[in-house]
């Protein structure tokens, strides 16, 4: 049995407040839609358009905090993210409890909560490619994949329970406090970062070119590209389907709400087997095959969610749906970041990640969307269908060749704009 590499005591503490922090977002799953449902009485269309227009909006909101977050230190902007997200869903709780909650609070808070999302994640890639080795990256996001994974099999069963027990708000009010905690644990990092300076043409205020140097980086990379594309259509066909499932279990096949929690939250131990499998099945045949592999497996599963009926065969069916595509996605999670990360220069990282959120979120939403219309037209089950038919086509847009994974001779290193004060 090999021994856990230590990457250090930062590090430990990156890990806890990303642990703390999923974990209370794993803990409101899909909150927002049940509190639509359950509270509001909100139908598909509306369920699908509170996920939809939060997305579009918030994706649209982020497009120039990659720019703002490239040149700054990355863990104040951290911090700041998870005092924003945690203050805007306490508005929620704070609503409800007087009896003024609405539709378009709802909405404004999904906005708010999806471009905090994004700079967070820009940053904390940046600032993660900075805390450890180069060699350490795949073990980081390994572990970091692991804890999403165990969060999420433990989230939302204990959180539909407190649904149950306390009523739709509670989750939130946990969801909040752990971003409240996870700005402390950031807090807790210590040392001190380096501040990003512009060099050059650089030193001037930013300028509308600066906007698009992340998709420009991406779509100009031969192996970026094609997982861009593959990555960003598989995660709008799943984001688009669950609303809609959560309509059809909950609503037309009379799941209780517990029984919602467990379909997805049980499955989720596949990711975490996915997750610890990964670094051993590149050792053994490489990244190029494990992630071409893992990336058209994930694709085979999702239409069986089209034929879900109520009661026990229902439940086991979903359950083991869900197993198969989520323990594909724990292999390809960690490889698909790592390699993200490595053939990105720093001067850069914060600005092509960004617009990688916003490319993902906006499709999202235009996808949930447009489901949401289907569904209401045709129901949800035939919307469901077809986004698990064109979730097969996905492995297409997959780089086909060994060498567009090994990375290029002038992306290896660096160019250097980090200066101490």
């Amino acid at each position: 049995m090999g021994v856990r590499r230590s990457l250090g005591r930062q590090f430990g503490w990156l890990w806890a407040s990303y642990a703390v922090s999923t974990f209370g977002t794993r803990l409101a799953f899909d909150a927002f839609p049940l509190i639509a449902v359950l509270v509001l009485h909100a139908g598909p269309a509306e369920v699908s358009l509170l996920a939809a227009a939060g997305l579009a909006v918030g994706a649209a909101v982020a497009v120039p905090l990659g720019p703002w977050v490239e040149f700054r230190r990355k863990r104040p902007v951290m911090v700041a993210m998870d005092l924003l997200r945690c203050v805007a869903l306490l508005s929620v709780p704070a609503a409800y409890a007087l009896g003024l909650l609405g539709f378009v609070q709802l909405l404004v808070v999904s906005v708010v909560v999806g471009a905090a999302d994004i700079a967070f994640n820009a940053a904390s890639g940046a600032y993660l490619k900075a805390l450890v080795r180069p060699e350490d990256l795949l073990v980081a996001n390994g572990r970091f994949e692991s804890t999403n994974w165990t969060a999420t099999v433990l989230g939302p069963p204990v959180g539909t329970a407190a649904i149950g027990l306390f009523g739709p708000a509670m989750t939130i009010v946990a969801d909040a406090v752990s971003y409240l905690l996870s700005a402390a644990g950031l807090g807790a990092i210590g040392g001190s970062e380096p501040r990003p300076v512009r060099t050059g043409a650089h030193r001037a205020r930013l300028r509308p070119g600066d906007l698009l140097e992340g998709w420009r980086y991406i779509l100009t990379h031969p192996a970026l590209r094609p997982l861009f594309f593959n990555t960003v259509l598989v995660s709008g066909l799943i984001m688009a389907a669950s609303p809609l499932l959560a309509v059809l279990m909950l609503g037309d096949l009379g799941f209780a709400p517990w029984q919602y929690g467990l379909a997805f939250g049980l499955p989720c131990i596949g990711g975490l087997i996915g997750s610890r499998l990964a670094r051993p099945l590149v050792t053994r045949f490489g990244r190029h095959k494990v992630m071409l592999t893992a990336g058209a497996l994930r694709a085979c599963w999702s239409l069986g969610l089209a034929f879900i009926r109520p009661g026990v065969a229902g439940l086991v069916l979903v359950i083991v749906v869900e197993f198969g595509l989520i323990t594909c996605m724990g292999v390809f999670n960690p490889v698909f970041a790592t390699y993200r990360l490595e053939h990105v220069p720093t001067n850069r990282i914060a600005r092509t990640l960004s617009a990688w959120s916003v490319t993902s979120k906006a499709t999202v939403a235009a996808m949930t969307g447009l489901w949401g219309l289907l569904a209401a037209i045709a129901g949800p089950r035939t919307a469901i269908a077809l986004a698990g038919l064109l979730m097969l086509t996905t492995p297409l847009l997959l780089p086909r060749h060994t060498h567009t994974l090994r990375r290029e001779p002038g992306a290896a290193p660096d160019t250097p704009l980090i200066a101490a004060d």
